[in-house]
């Protein structure tokens, strides 16, 4: 197992969202370095720690960078070495379930909850920043478009991960078709796994999953098999930007986008670039300082 290593800061809550914007919007991050940010108690919500994960020992240029992610006069930051371990998992252990609308979802280390909609997720790569905040807001959200009356035949989940959304998604709607996809190669055996574990069966028919790898929308997969009356994108304030006219393209006049991965001060620009393309805001959740957004494209523009 390789050395690993940590540079942390010490820092408020709006130093820590800011930094977190500058990473997301910073498109020559290296994917291998993960990105944290989390509160240091309950009882202290506007005491944040903010750590970078490395699989090397950082350079001084690699401390310069994570500097520049904080506006002005960068706070304190502190490198240390790990123990040899898989830190990535290591950083999911002992994480509570999610309990979101009819869903629970836990790794293996925790009980099922009977009355819930039980799904396993082992720790794994494909967890992100936010992951806890976004998914849980997403997996109510999904749950209050069901009971909303939404009907799904045909079903997108981008930036997919770890298979989750895609997977719920497929509980709510039994019928539909499928497709989950993600720029990250790794996400393929995650989603495989996933779906073992989670008796989701994986295919082109009803109530089958397809997992494919593309950035965005560039695969002929993926655009095959569209339009999608559902579609699910819970990735970066800049990517939902950037995407928009694709993922608009994609989605038919009645059908449904949810939104996520965006801080509450990125919901703006978010939103005036769907607006711009023909969709209205349905609901609103907040999670946190994650917004989580239910979209509807316009029958008549």
């Amino acid at each position: 197992m390789a050395d690993s290593w940590k540079i942390l800061a010490e820092c408020s809550k709006d130093e820590a969202r800011d930094a977190l914007v500058a990473y997301e919007e910073d498109l020559d991050w290296p994917p291998e370095w993960v990105v944290t940010a989390m509160e240091v108690a309950d009882h202290l919500p506007e005491d944040w720690t903010f750590e970078v994960y490395l699989d090397r020992k950082p350079k001084p240029a690699d401390v310069q960078r994570v500097a520049a992610l904080f506006p002005g006069k960068a706070p304190e930051l502190v490198v240390e070495k790990l123990p040899k371990t898989d830190w990535v998992v290591e950083s999911q252990k002992g994480v509570e379930p999610i309990r979101a609308g009819r869903f629970h979802v836990r790794t293996p280390e925790h009980e099922p909850d009977p009355d819930l909609v039980d799904f396993v997720i082992p720790a794994s790569q494909a967890f992100g920043t936010g992951q806890h905040a976004t998914t849980a807001g997403c997996l109510a959200m999904l749950d209050l478009m069901k009971r909303q009356g939404v009907t799904a035949r045909n079903i997108a989940d981008i930036g997919t991960g770890t298979g989750l959304l895609a997977f719920a998604a497929l509980n709510l709607w039994p019928g539909a078709t499928a497709t989950a996809s993600d720029i990250d190669p790794v996400c393929a055996s995650v989603v495989e796994d996933n779906c073992a574990l989670n008796a989701v069966p994986q295919g082109a028919g009803p109530g089958e999953l397809t997992m494919v790898i593309a950035d965005g929308m560039a695969d002929p997969l993926l655009e095959a098999r569209g339009p999608y009356d559902l579609f699910i994108a819970n990735i970066l304030a800049g990517p939902l930007v950037e995407l928009a006219g694709p993922f608009a393209a994609a989605i038919p006049a009645g059908g449904n986008l949810l939104l996520a991965g965006l801080l509450e001060t990125q919901e703006p620009q978010v939103r005036r670039a769907y607006r711009a393309l023909g969709f209205r805001l349905a609901r609103r959740l907040v999670n946190g300082d994650w917004s989580i957004l239910w979209l509807r494209k316009s029958r008549i523009r």
